[in-house]
Formats: C-alpha cells, structure tokens, sequence
C-alpha cells in the first residue's frame, strides 16, 4: 500500500488512488457507521432528554413552593455522604427541581418535587442516556484510548474524502448522470457505484466540516490546539469544550480539565467540597432569584464559590454555543458581571459556531435536519460501497484493487500528505509506521 518515495510525476496514477481509497474505507467503514448512527441520535438531545424527563416536568402544581436551599438539603438527605455541586433552574413552574450533588468523585443528578420536597428520581450524570450516545460517539466508551482511535479515524476520512473525490472527478463528460445525480433506474453495480459516488460528492464539503469541527474534543488535537491557544492569545479562561475524557463533575462545575484527584476538583475546592446541608454556602435563594431574571437560555446551572471567594456562578449551558451567557453573582443576588459569547476569545468563538453546528443546534430544527440528511447520505455512501465490495470481491479473497508496478506516489500527493501529517498527528504516526512496515516487508521478502 505504501508507495516508493523516489523522483515520481506530480500525482499518483488512477488505480494507486483507489487501492488508497479502498483500504481508507476498509478502516474507516465501521466507525463512519457507528458515527452516523451515534451522531443521529445525538442531533436531538433536547428533544430526546424531554421525553425521558417528561413526567418530571409535568408535576401537579401545589398551593406552595418549597425554596431552592429546602430542595437542595432534600437531594443531600437522600444521597449520604454527598456535596452540593450546582442547582438547575427549573424550566417551568410545574417542573421538578434539580439538584446536582458530589458523591466520591460521582455527579448525580437528584429530582425534587418543588411542592413536598420529596425526592422522585436519582440519576449518575455519566449514565444518562444521552451522556452515554456522547461517549459512544466521540470514545467508544474507551476514555482516551478510544478519543484516540477516533481521532485516527478522522484523520483517515479526510484521505477517503480526497482520494473519493478524485476519482469522482469527470474525465470524459458525456451529460450529468452519474456525475451529479445517480442513475438510479439503472440495475447492479451501476446504480451502487452513483449511490456512492455521487452522494459522496454531494455532502463531502460538509463531512469536512463535521470531521475538522469534531477534532476540538478529540484528545491530542483538542490539547494541542489548547496550548497553542494559550500560547498566542494568553487565554485566562478553561475551553468552552470538551477535551478527551471529561468527568460529568467537571462539566457541572464548569472546567475542562484532567480528572481531579480524589480530594480536590476544579471549580469546587476543598471548601465547597466539604459542604454539608448544614453548612451551605449563604446566598442560594437570592441567587437563584436573580438568575431567574436573567431569562438565560436553559438549562441554567448555579455553583456556589470556592473558597475564600464569595460570588456564585451563574451560566447557560444550552448547546447553542454562541447563546450561553454567564453571571457572577453576590450572595445577595446582585449581579456583578456578565460574560457573553461575543466577550470570548476569537478561538473560543469559532470553536463554538463550530461545535453549536456540528451538534445540530446553531439554527434550530434547520441544522438539526440539515445534519441529520448528511448522516443519512454518509449511511447510504456506506451501504453501497459495502454492496459494492462484496460483489466485486472474489470468493476468500480480499478483494483489494490491484498495485501498479512502479508503487509511485507522485510529489504533489506527497507533499499534500506530509501537510496533513502535520496538522493530524494520528494520521502521521500511522502513516509512518505503514511506510515501516512496507520496508520490513520488502526486507524479508528478498531475505
């Protein structure tokens, strides 16, 4: 598969680039499956936390409410030996309460009736549905190991991309089939190739997107581009998104960072870490008064300070990025600064387009549709290239296209590759240890 890198033309022939495309896709095929049908799920997380948390906010309204600090000594009571962690604005007034505590290194979100402060439900943040689709998505429910193969996986799909759309490219033009819309009256391996090809064509510029707009939460791209961040516009404040494994302690208690040791957390220091019903941080009624008339997009989290500070937090946490705004906010309730989307750094803000498109919720039900067809299209390039394989492939055999002789990469597909390289560590690293094994190989061969 790897080619010889002497004095070759300017590209590689058209059989080197669809025995690259065909091993590309050989990888890639099963996680670009399990990306389409992890990230169609996901696309609707708000519609689909409604429906899990319906009952609970549908309550029977009572002729009293009980108060924030009641219904948070209420989740305390019920969960042993736990910490406040936030309070979550209800949406509506018929909603329950949510109280998020800190059990050993476990965030739980805890239900309360707002009427008789009795607890309806108790959930671990990191087992919710939706959390879970998210790690399967982005992990594979393998931490970083898994944040890792993704990120491989990416890198990849930007080749099958490239290598998809060269030979997509007309070289004889004889009218539009086939090349913009598929023949699909046609029978057998025809109409598969134009399921493949032309879908293909169709929505690569937005798979570029998604992939390049996903790298962010990736583990090596997404600390490297932190630190480079750092470095350039000496950031002071933690990435609005997820880095690798992030706990659901630290999403609450708003920092992406390393998973905290045992007796600290970032965000909630020994001080709040060490809260009780008894000795909670004074101020959470008014607090939550105030952030009740902010009118911020929900859901709306409030943390109490850390140590030796005395202004709580108020924030969005509303998965269109450039809506959420956050509040620092006195015991008494008064409002001491607001920070919005259009107040963060110009990395921050474009990450944050990125990761409010990619997730379906920059525009509304638009983008939520909008992504959900190019999940389908990417589904569909997969089933006929899959159909395709099969057909082709002779009995035992893999079936691979066939090498050319001279094995030639061609230096402008050389340099291109050594500029992705570059910008996809994974795709490096691989790279290379593809061109070892192909020189071990020659090696033992002639031995």
């Amino acid at each position: 598969m790897m080619m010889n890198f002497s004095r070759t033309p300017l590209w590689p022939d058209y059989r080197t680039v669809w025995r690259w495309h065909f091993f590309a896709g050989l990888f890639c095929l099963p996680f670009i499956v399990l990306l389409c049908l992890t990230g169609s799920i996901y696309l609707f997380k708000p519609q689909v936390d409604h429906w899990i948390d319906w009952r609970y906010d549908h309550l029977a309204g009572g002729a009293t409410h009980s108060t924030p600090i009641q219904e948070v000594r209420a989740a305390l009571d019920a969960v042993p030996g736990s910490h406040f962690l936030a309070y979550e604005l209800p949406e509506t007034a018929s909603s329950a309460a949510r109280v998020i505590v800190d059990r050993q290194g476990t965030a739980i979100r805890v239900y309360v009736d707002p009427t008789s402060c009795v607890v309806l439900k108790q959930a671990p943040e990191e087992d919710r549905f939706e959390r879970i689709i998210f790690k399967l998505h982005g992990q594979l429910l393998l931490g970083n190991t898994g944040s890792i193969t993704m990120e491989m996986v990416a890198s990849w799909t930007i080749i099958l991309i490239a290598t998809g759309l060269y030979l997509w490219w007309p070289r004889h033009i004889k009218g539009l089939r086939g090349i913009l819309y598929p023949r699909i009256t046609h029978k057998g391996r025809i109409r598969w190739r134009d399921l493949h090809a032309v879908t293909g064509m169709w929505i690569s510029l937005f798979l570029v997107f998604f992939l390049i707009s996903g790298l962010p939460w990736s583990f090596v791209w997404g600390h490297a581009l932190s630190r480079v961040e750092t470095q350039i516009s000496r950031m002071t404040t933690v990435p609005d998104w997820e880095i690798g494994v992030v706990s659901e302690r630290n999403l609450v208690a708003g920092r992406q960072v390393s998973p905290p040791k045992m007796d600290t957390m970032p965000g909630m220091d020994m001080g709040s870490m060490t809260m009780s019903d008894s000795s909670l941080p004074d101020g959470l009624n008014n607090v939550v008064m105030a952030a009740s008339q902010l009118k911020l997009p929900a859901p709306v989290l409030v943390t109490p300070p850390s140590t030796g500070e005395t202004l709580w937090r108020v924030r969005s946490d509303t998965q269109n990025r450039p809506e959420r705004i956050s509040a620092m906010v006195e015991a008494a309730g008064q409002i001491r600064s607001v920070q919005r989307f259009e107040d963060k750094g110009l990395m921050d803000r474009i990450i944050g387009y990125g990761v409010a498109a990619h997730e379906g919720q920059l525009f509304g039900r638009a983008n939520q549709l909008l992504n959900f067809l190019v999940a389908s299209g990417l589904l569909t390039m997969s089933v006929s290239a899959l159909i395709l394989w099969l057909r082709r492939k002779p009995p035992g055999q893999l079936g691979a296209p066939l090498a050319v002789p001279n094995k030639q990469i061609g230096a402008g597909a050389l340099a291109v590759l050594v500029l992705l390289a570059v910008l996809l560590p994974e795709l490096g690293v691989s790279l290379l240890l593809l061109w070892l094994a192909s020189l071990l190989l020659q090696v033992f061969r002639h031995s």
